[in-house]
């Protein structure tokens, strides 16, 4: 090679700069799944408990860089010419997926190994969705957020199948896999649009176009709303809901509550960014398409879920109502008001880790209760507290908390969307607080049913025999439970956190 080409070259690729603090939760799961891989092809089938604690441990130890990054300094970490950045929001939640992918082995412990398939597919699979939403939270860039959305969504397709030998594990593994490829393929043309018109993809560079000639341009408005379509259906948003129901039923329970929680945040984790930093410029696009998603998903969702008899599709509509809740205060966004931006990420950050902690401990006590009745259908929960109180106790503290009932966690959580909302100060915005008042208390209706079956209702076969609950159930349910009434009684620390760790906007 001539001199004068090498040295074009070695000035044209320069080796980048890596940041391996940044990293590091990152590639402590990536050594994760390296290590599951070498476990399970030497473990016994169905009998090693090596795997559950090896995922487990390896979303503890990928906590510990996220802890320290976020003690060290004040300043976002920009790698790869900012297309993933680190900060503060990046930070709060990544530790959100780790702790729900942690909370999800523990649920998972039991249930799998008592099945009949294998487990060391399904833990590697979990690892790899949960390492794909840490990435989604430093993603900022159109083509990081997309790989990073295919990195959580394929392993999760295959979970959401894991009952392959039942008709609904099939139904609804099928249903997700397929809306979930139609969603992708909408928001990747309404990407490259967007990159056809600014001829970028790092959404800084992409928010600094749209407020400049490409903003007024139609193609600006359908690349906008193509590629949050995408996203609507990550978090089962009206009319992009019809896949949530029956694949949250046809799942293993853990994984039902590991989709309605870890995966949904995802989502609106990629919307808050693509959001507040990259279509700020066209914010009289997002309100409008964000009012009527989030008014039509508060409605059906908690409509529907007035006439479920089973209690999984039932907390499947409550997903898909609670995600109308999260998206409400998008239907404010003005990019002239940093005050509003603001308490708009601050309130959905606070929603997100509160429903998380939420969802979760519900799941565990419905999978401590199946084990007993074998079933899902709410008839079966009728006199819980005579024979099991303590579960009985518990999910009346969960469903309290989710119907936004001081003092608990959720309450905080509401009132803090609601504010959000209410502070815009405009004519659409107290609309839209009227709507969440409306389903608030349609919600509430539901939940007290299910109250009701619990401290009311005799038990259907007179069993009041106890139930014995494993040691990973019980931790999960202890945890969840535990911030749950803290966090609602003691409420500034938690908020404190959710102020702090506020996207930077301006990227």
């Amino acid at each position: 090679m001539p001199a004068s080409l090498l040295a074009v070259t070695t000035e044209t690729y320069s080796t980048p700069v890596l940041d391996w603090h940044a990293l590091a939760p990152l590639v402590i799961l990536m050594v994760t799944l390296g290590l599951a891989i070498i476990v399970d092809s030497i473990s016994a089938r169905r009998t090693s408990t090596v795997l559950p604690n090896l995922a487990g441990l390896g979303m503890l130890a990928a906590l510990i860089p996220v802890l320290t990054l976020a003690i060290s300094d004040d300043r976002s970490r920009e790698l790869f010419g900012g297309s993933f950045v680190v900060d503060r929001f990046s930070l709060l939640m990544s530790a959100l997926f780790l702790v729900a992918g942690y909370v999800t082995v523990l649920l998972s412990t039991n249930y799998i190994a008592e099945g009949d398939y294998h487990e060391g597919e399904y833990y590697f699979l979990l690892v790899a969705s949960v390492a794909g939403m840490v990435f989604m939270a430093s993603a900022r860039d159109l083509i990081s957020i997309f790989v990073a959305l295919e990195l959580l969504s394929i392993p999760a397709y295959l979970l959401a199948s894991w009952r392959k030998r039942t008709q609904t594990g099939i139904e609804g593994g099928m249903k997700y896999y397929l809306m979930g490829v139609f969603a992708s393929a909408i928001m990747l043309y309404g990407m490259s649009l967007i990159f056809g018109g600014t001829g970028h993809t790092r959404l800084v560079d992409v928010g600094e176009a749209l407020h400049g000639s490409f903003g007024s341009e139609p193609i600006a408005v359908i690349g906008i709303v193509l590629t949050l379509v995408g996203f609507a259906f990550k978090v089962s948003a009206v009319p992009f809901h019809n896949w949530a129901p029956d694949t949250y039923e046809g799942a293993p329970t853990p994984i039902t509550a590991f989709l309605s929680v870890a995966s949904k945040a995802a989502g609106f984790v990629a919307l808050i960014q693509l959001i507040f930093v990259g279509f700020l410029g066209r914010d009289d696009v997002v309100r409008p398409m964000m009012f009527i998603l989030a008014a039509l998903t508060m409605f059906v969702g908690n409509v529907i879920a007035l006439r479920q008899t089973n209690v999984v599709r039932l907390f499947a509509y409550s997903s898909v109502a609670q995600a109308g809740f999260i998206l409400a205060p998008l239907a404010v966004v003005a990019a002239d008001d940093p005050a509003v931006l603001s308490g708009i990420v601050e309130s959905m950050t606070l929603y997100l880790v509160a429903y998380a902690l939420m969802n979760l401990g519900a799941f565990a006590v419905i999978i401590a209760v199946s084990r007993r009745t074998g079933t899902g259908e709410m008839d079966s929960w009728g006199g819980l507290f005579s024979w099991a109180p303590a579960l009985a106790v518990t999910m009346a503290i969960f469903l309290f908390s989710l119907g936004g009932i001081p003092p608990m966690l959720g309450w905080n959580a509401k009132f803090r969307l609601f504010d959000a909302v209410v502070s815009a100060g405009t004519a659409s915005a107290y609309t839209m607080a009227v709507i969440m008042a409306i389903n608030t208390v349609i919600s509430m209706a539901y939940y007290l049913t299910l109250v009701r079956r619990m401290f009311v209702d005799d038990a259907p076969d007179g069993d009041h025999t106890p139930i014995k609950v494993p040691v990973p159930l019980v931790a999960a349910m202890a945890i969840t439970a535990t911030v749950v009434v803290v966090a609602g009684v003691i409420p500034g620390p938690l908020s404190d956190l959710a102020q702090s760790a506020t996207l930077a906007i301006a990227g």
